[in-house]
């Protein structure tokens, strides 16, 4: 049965509405940066994906020709602001049938359809946004990564952040090497998503008529719907659903760390925790990775430490901090030979100690926008700063931590090139899970 709604039920289309599209040109036509507009489609049209879809269409240089989410309230939303759009519940049936037609697709839906959803439209050869973390297993940024250069499009992940100011003069002092070589380097985030009694709700409530359930899980195993559990927001505490504090804020934080230091992926991982739970994320956890370093760390390798749910490091960790200064609630503080830096999130890094660096010049920065520049990698212009060459690696970092905060105090051995610990195989089964029957996507 079609899922696609009847836009009937929405608003009319008045030949008003058609006068201010942008001429449309054809995918498959030749043209020029300067003429060609995007046939673009969204998955996910509420909540951060309207701010990611406003944000595409704002560059004057996208046409809207489809919507999909799985609430038809989210829908007829969308739907007044974007009129002429055709609009889908079920993003393969938006795909199957818009797919020739369409030039790119951003994507702003719980973590476990981003790899599915992405997949699929790079295998149309479509231009893909997709919302951070890119994905909910470390299997799927791998094959993500893979699958966007081996089909040539351009991609972006939603790390806003990645094109700011601040992060982008961080990574300008890093490697410009104001604080030297990098000794070691902290993360750490204040959120906690987790919830009190860490089991699944034993009830279920009906499904609200505006919701398609079956497809708001996808992928993931069926679990039955309870109100203000999982749709629209707490799905992030769910092992099935989302990625917890380390998946929602990791690759935000770890962003300009990896820009900066071009490091490589980790060797070892090990986790402690609140407690282990097969169906909730810890209120807190502390990774202690050891990474593959760079010409920008003091030896081959440089350790890392992650923490959420309000842990962060003690000031006496760097020898350049001043006592009077207050480390932000989010962000990173790398320690190198000669000083340090704290980047917040989101604020102005500072450099440390602050007498040595207190006229240090800040580079002279264009303004950019991380959304134009999705739409100008999608038109040929440009590589987008967070391409998923980059992204999809360091987002395989920090899922890392979700499997190894399963196993408290293991210190887990990770083979990059083999896609797996060498040392617990159990672990081993939290890289890649089996799709939900039915759900199977090509190249997933």
């Amino acid at each position: 049965m079609s899922r696609k709604i009847s836009r009937r039920s929405f608003i009319t289309r008045s030949a008003a509405c058609a006068v201010a599209v942008p001429l449309i040109l054809s995918r498959k036509t030749p043209a020029s940066a300067s003429t060609q507009v995007l046939n673009h489609a969204a998955i996910g049209v509420t909540g951060q994906g309207t701010s990611d879809l406003e944000q595409i269409f704002s560059s004057g240089k996208v046409h809207v020709r489809a919507l999909c989410d799985i609430d038809a309230n989210n829908l007829e939303k969308a739907a007044v602001r974007y009129p002429g759009a055709k609009l889908y519940r079920d993003w393969r049936e938006m795909l199957a049938k818009e797919g020739e037609y369409l030039d790119s697709i951003n994507i702003a839906t719980p973590d476990h359809i981003h790899a599915p959803s992405a997949m699929a439209a790079i295998r149309k050869k479509l231009h893909v946004f997709c919302e951070k973390p890119l994905t909910h297993e470390v299997y799927e940024a791998r094959r993500l990564t893979e699958a966007a250069k081996e089909y040539g499009v351009a991609t972006q992940m939603g790390i806003q952040i990645h094109s700011h100011d601040y992060y982008r003069t961080a990574v300008h002092w890093v490697k410009e090497g104001a604080i030297g070589k990098v000794k070691n380097w902290y993360s750490w985030s204040a959120a906690v998503y987790t919830t009190d009694d860490k089991k699944r709700p034993a009830h279920r409530d009906p499904v609200p008529a505006h919701v398609d359930w079956d497809l708001w899980v996808g992928v993931a195993p069926m679990r039955p719907y309870v109100r203000e559990v999982y749709h629209p927001f707490y799905w992030r505490c769910w092992r099935d659903f989302g990625g917890g504090a380390t998946g929602d804020f990791g690759c935000h934080i770890f962003d300009p760390v990896f820009t900066a230091l071009n490091i490589g992926a980790p060797l070892t991982i090990e986790c402690d925790a609140e407690c282990y739970s097969e169906e909730v994320y810890p209120a807190w956890t502390i990774a202690n990775y050891l990474f593959n370093g760079s010409d920008l760390t003091v030896g081959k390798t440089i350790e890392a430490v992650w923490m959420d749910g309000g842990k962060m490091p003690e000031k006496s960790v760097s020898p350049h901090l001043s006592e009077a200064y207050q480390l932000p609630k989010s962000g990173s503080l790398l320690i190198g030979e000669e000083g340090s830096l704290v980047i917040p999130h989101v604020g102005p890094p500072k450099l440390f100690p602050e007498e040595k660096f207190a006229n240090y010049p800040a580079p002279e920065l264009e303004p950019m926008n991380h959304y134009h520049d999705f739409v100008e990698a999608a038109l040929g212009n440009r590589t987008a700063g967070a391409h998923f060459g980059f992204s999809g690696p360091m987002t395989e970092a920090v899922l890392l931590a979700n499997i190894a905060n399963r196993f408290i105090g293991e210190k887990l051995e990770w083979d990059a090139g083999a896609l797996k610990f060498t040392n617990n195989k159990k672990a081993n089964r939290y890289v890649k899970r089996r799709y939900r029957t039915g759900w199977h996507v090509k190249g997933l």
